[in-house]
């Protein structure tokens, strides 16, 4: 208000006290258009005056009251003036309307605080509305709200089916951050009907009503026992799906619920007349099959003859014999020339003869693979097995570069090296070049000096000692990874600790054990795990082979920290399963972050990966984020994640709030504990999605927090570039093994092969203390099942293969010397070997490689 009377800032000194205010002027709120009253009192005071943005207040303005202190005699003197609601929307300062009093004594003057005035209202629509969602038992509940803006700020008060929620009097409820409702662990009790209730002292706001479910899946009792044998020669046992039932719409049951099987092992014996009479028919329908298949057959052959220019002679090497078979080609003239009828003689005619070995039915079609046949590829091939003669089916077959996997063992048989080399080598890459979404595949032919076949960036490798394959011959070997989730189904509380390992081919039998190394994600301890070698038979199903504990002869299994290298004489099918023997038992996972920009130009993808800490894990999410155009932002880190059934929880933090925000109801997952643990060489990944305010901001920082409930926590910064030409490059794999996945000969071991016989020759002979073998095995850190050594021909030579399998990427030669050394039986370095008694090619190759 204006003022034209100029008020004394303060009044002639005089004999006193200055002014002690006994009340001062609030903070207060204009609601609707009541004014509001200031009040001010104060002892001992003469006069009492206003003050308003930095203006005086009107004397008329201002209702005052005078009394007196009867315990000091000291004037009490109290003022109040009105502020109404156009006053201050009038006011454009840059403050809040404010207002403070003077007082004056005979000493001098004293100034209250300054009282802001507000005009009090709340919005009617809530800035976010919490949202329904089903979440599973014992998982975790966020209901997100954001109250209407309002002055003065609105309280928040959550009720669940219209009653109020006391978080004080529930420990498993939080609801104090950022007006959010928690609940930790989700009970059935906690299914219901929630209301955001927002208030000041204006109105109240109801937010829209959010419905949580809380469901159970359903789990299965145990099997019930066998039930006594019925007339067909089978027993049920059955279970049923309410340990517990589910519950609120949750999963039911996976699996059967009946199982029979077939009890006649003496304990049932069928009707003999009825077996007959089966047995009649059967053989009846069998005859009249064979029949019709002989007649269709040689129909078909007498009307292909004239389709073919090639005639195969007895090719009976179909049925895996070893035969001399020729062929010879007539090609046809160009139906593109003018005079077409003139046709020249292009017959070519050629004969092979060599050992084929083919491990199975399939693979009696790759004799006639298009890289056998490489100079004459434009010839078609025709099949005709004697045996398939005999059965009447003569059918034609025709072969046009298909590629399947097969043993082509070649020693030193004359007709084979007809077959060029440069032919063999299209044959071996055609091989090597084959993979399918569901496995990873590399071969290589190998023959007696070994060799070592790596699959690059996987952590899986193959190792055939020196003398594993018989001299003159030579073997086609291949490795495969099965990708997607494994065959082996765990049972009981068993886990799958690293990749389904098959090598190959099944029928062919080495003279030594060759090493087998798979990688694992288990944090090795005997306390914690009991982990197992299982084995797929051909009928499918899986069998234990050995616990990593056991004594036995057939093989042989040593844990590292992150593999396990498995000396064995048979190939197959192989992976690793544990047991958890206690809570303590932890699982090393990887987490990775990748991120892309999505199809709206301003939002942007995280997505956060937690896998088995296996390499051939992550590089299965490194090629499905290639094909999104996903980039790794951060070095992967490792979580330690403990298998004592609390959750895993990943949240997007410290996310730059004017450049960046984040898609409602996705600041923060949670995983339950069984899908991580239980992931069945799944990888788990959580998506995150932002939102850039402009196109202008290329840069995101954020934090990503990865923790297992009561458990270990990683955190990754990510400070990176939106744009692609501006991200740092983060290097994936680096190993040595990504050029070369297969090494033949001497170049494939660390210790060149001269030493290792004498190093062989000096252990393996015992002495008064006993066998030096023993003492080598101890020194490289081999302590238990020392029997399956020893029924080796000999022991020495199996711990260095055992030594080469484990230090493929090091080579750590040094450790052996040293190894040696404190035995006694050589020098500290094997280099000081007389060089006279080293071939020379084996001296050099010491040379390169440290020794």
């Amino acid at each position: 208000n204006d003022n034209s009377e100029a008020l004394p800032e303060s009044l002639p000194s005089a004999p006193g006290t200055l002014p002690h205010f006994m009340q001062e002027p609030d903070d207060a709120y204009i609601i609707k258009s009541n004014p509001i009253a200031l009040r001010c009192k104060a002892m001992p005071a003469m006069q009492i005056f206003f003050k308003c943005n930095g203006e005086w207040v009107h004397q008329n303005e201002h209702v005052s009251e005078e009394s007196m202190d009867e315990s000091t005699g000291l004037k009490v003197r109290e003022v109040f003036i009105n502020v109404t609601r156009q006053q201050v929307e009038d006011f454009h300062g840059p403050e809040d309307y404010w207002c403070q009093c003077v007082a004056w004594s005979h000493l001098g003057t004293s100034k209250s605080r300054k009282a802001s005035v507000r005009i009090a209202y709340l919005r009617k629509n809530f800035e976010q509305d919490p949202q329904g969602k089903e979440v599973p038992i014992e998982g975790m509940i966020v209901l997100h709200c954001r109250p209407p803006e309002g002055v003065p700020a609105a309280e928040v008060e959550w009720l669940k089916n219209e009653e109020p929620i006391d978080s004080n009097q529930d420990e498993n409820i939080d609801t104090r951050a950022d007006h959010n409702l928690i609940i930790r662990q989700a009970r059935l009790s906690d299914s219901g009907n929630y209301t955001c209730m927002a208030a000041n002292i204006v109105a109240k706001r109801r937010s829209m009503s959010a419905t949580v479910v809380v469901y159970v899946d359903g789990s299965w009792e145990v099997w019930s026992e066998w039930s006594v044998c019925n007339p067909e020669c089978e027993h049920l046992r059955i279970r049923e799906c309410t340990a517990p039932p589910p519950r609120n719409g949750g999963k039911f049951c996976e699996g059967f619920s009946q199982e029979s099987e077939n009890c006649t092992e003496g304990l049932c014996i069928q009707d003999i007349e009825n077996a007959s009479d089966i047995a009649l028919y059967s053989g009846l329908g069998a005859a009249v099959i064979a029949v019709a298949v002989l007649v269709v057959g040689i129909t078909l052959y007498r009307r292909s003859q004239s389709e073919y220019g090639v005639d195969v002679i007895d090719s009976s090497a179909l049925t895996g014999g070893f035969q001399t078979f020729n062929f010879k080609t007539v090609r046809q003239g160009n139906s593109l020339l003018l005079n077409s009828s003139m046709q020249p003689d292009l017959t070519v005619s050629r004969t092979y003869s060599g050992p084929i070995c083919l491990q199975d039915p399939m693979d009696k079609e790759l004799m006639t693979e298009s890289s056998l046949f490489n100079p004459l590829s434009d010839i078609k091939v025709k099949v005709q097995s004697s045996f398939m003669v005999s059965l009447g089916v003569t059918e034609r077959a025709e072969y046009h570069g298909k590629a399947h996997s097969g043993t082509f063992p070649h020693g030193n048989n004359r007709g084979f090296t007809t077959i060029h080399a440069r032919n063999k080598t299209t044959y071996i890459q055609n091989l090597s070049s084959l993979s399918t979404r569901s496995e990873l595949r590399t071969t290589g032919i190998f023959g007696h000096l070994g060799g070592r076949l790596v699959m690059p960036n996987t952590g899986v490798s193959l190792l055939i000692p020196h003398g594993a394959i018989p001299e003159e011959s030579s073997w086609e070997i291949y490795l495969t990874i099965s990708q997607g989730e494994s065959s082996l189904q765990p049972e009981g509380t068993e886990v799958l600790l690293g990749p389904e390992v098959t090598c190959g081919p099944p029928d062919v039998t080495v003279t030594t054990p060759f090493a087998l190394t798979i990688p694992h994600c288990a944090e090795v301890n005997s306390q914690h795990w009991n982990i197992h070698l299982k084995k797929r038979t051909q009928q499918g199903k899986w069998e234990e082979v050995m616990s990593m504990e056991e004594e036995t002869t057939s093989c042989y299994c040593l844990l590292d920290p992150y593999a396990c290298h498995i000396l064995l004489d048979s190939f197959g099918t192989y992976a690793l399963a544990g047991e958890p023997i206690s809570d303590c038992a932890v699982k090393q996972l990887k987490v990775a972050v990748f991120g892309c920009m999505s199809c709206n130009s301003l939002d942007y993808n995280l997505r956060v990966y937690c896998m088995d800490n296996t390499p051939c894990a992550f590089q299965e999410v490194v090629s499905g984020e290639r094909h999104q155009g996903g980039q790794l932002l951060e070095e992967p880190k490792l979580l330690h994640f403990k298998g004592n059934t609390f959750s895993l929880q990943i949240s997007v933090l410290d996310i730059p709030p004017f450049l960046w925000r984040i898609k409602p109801f996705t600041a923060c997952q949670e995983v339950p504990f069984s899908r991580v643990w239980c992931s069945n060489q799944q990888p788990l990944h959580c998506a995150f999605s932002l939102e850039r305010y402009t196109p202008a901001t290329t840069q995101l920082s954020c934090k990503i927090c990865v923790r297992q409930v009561k458990g270990h926590e990683q955190i990754l910064q990510i400070q990176t570039s939106i744009l692609e030409n501006e991200r740092e490059t983060i290097t994936l794999f680096a190993r040595e093994d990504s050029n070369f996945p297969t090494q033949t000969g001497p170049k494939a071991f660390k210790i060149p092969y001269s030493i290792r016989q004498r190093i062989c020759a000096t252990f393996d002979t015992p002495n008064a203390k006993g066998k030096d073998w023993q003492m080598l095995a101890q020194k490289n850190s081999i302590n238990r099942n020392l029997s399956y050594f020893a029924t080796q021909s000999s022991p020495s030579a199996v711990i260095l293969d055992l030594w080469e399998a484990r230090h493929q990427h090091d080579g750590d030669l040094d450790s052996l010397a040293c190894a040696l050394e404190e035995i006694g039986r050589t020098h500290s370095k094997i280099s000081n070997i007389t060089e006279t008694q080293i071939e020379e090619t084996d001296f050099s190759y010491s040379r390169q490689n440290g020794l």
